[in-house]
C-alpha cells in the first residue's frame, strides 16, 4: 500500500527525480517521459468519464484501464537491473493486453463499417477518446525508445499494452459517437 504523508518534497527543485527503485535521475529522462505520458493519458482518460458515467460498456472499461495505467506507470518506473528488489516489481502482464484485444473485438463488432479516415471530432466522449489515444500513442513511442537505449529494459508487455490501448481508444471513441454513424469523415482536399 502507497502511503502519502507528504506531498512535496523539494526533492524536484533542481530538475531530479527518484524513480521506485530510489535511482535518482533527471526529471527530463527517457523513463521518466514514458511513464510521464502513461499520466498524461490516464488524466485524459479522466475526462472522457465525465461524459461516459451512464455508457455501461464503455464507463467499466474505462475504469479498469485507469487503474492498469497506474500500474504500468509502476512498472516502468521500475527498471529491470538485474538486481534483487526487497519488493516484487508490478509488470504488465500479456493477460491485460489480451482483455484489450478481446474489449477491441467486442466494441468493433458494434460499429458502422469505416468508409475513410475521420476526424477526431463528434460528441464530447469521442472528442476527449481521441485526445487520450494521441497521448497514449505518445507514450507508447517513448516507452519504445527507452526500450531501444543501451541498458535500459521496457517489458514487451508494457509496449504491447500501449499499443492495444490506443487500438482500444480508437474504437471507443468511434462507439461514443453512436457507433461510428456519428464519426466526423476526412474528405481530402476539402478545404483547397
Amino acid at each position: 500500500m502507497v502511503t502519502l504523508n507528504k506531498i512535496y518534497t523539494r526533492t524536484g527543485d533542481k530538475g531530479r527525480t527518484r524513480l521506485s527503485t530510489g535511482e535518482p535521475v533527471k526529471k527530463y529522462d527517457l523513463r521518466v517521459a514514458a511513464y510521464g505520458a502513461v499520466d498524461e493519458t490516464n488524466a485524459c482518460i479522466g475526462l472522457v468519464r465525465l461524459h461516459t458515467a451512464g455508457d455501461a460498456l464503455l464507463d467499466p472499461m474505462l475504469s479498469r484501464i485507469q487503474n492498469d495505467l497506474f500500474d504500468l506507470g509502476a512498472d516502468l518506473a521500475t527498471p529491470d537491473r538485474g538486481e534483487k528488489l526487497a519488493w516484487e516489481p508490478l509488470r504488465i502482464l500479456d493477460g491485460q493486453v489480451e482483455r484489450l484485444e478481446r474489449e477491441i473485438d467486442q466494441i468493433n463488432a458494434e460499429l458502422e463499417p469505416l468508409t475513410s479516415f475521420i476526424l477526431p471530432a463528434g460528441s464530447p466522449a469521442a472528442s476527449y477518446l481521441h485526445l487520450a489515444r494521441t497521448v497514449c500513442r505518445r507514450a507508447e513511442r517513448a516507452a519504445v525508445e527507452l526500450a531501444d537505449v543501451e541498458g535500459e529494459t521496457v517489458g514487451p508487455a508494457a509496449i504491447k499494452y500501449l499499443n492495444r490501448l490506443s487500438d482500444l481508444l480508437f474504437v471507443a471513441a468511434r462507439q461514443a459517437n453512436d457507433k461510428g454513424r456519428a464519426d466526423v469523415l476526412w474528405v481530402p482536399g476539402a478545404t483547397r
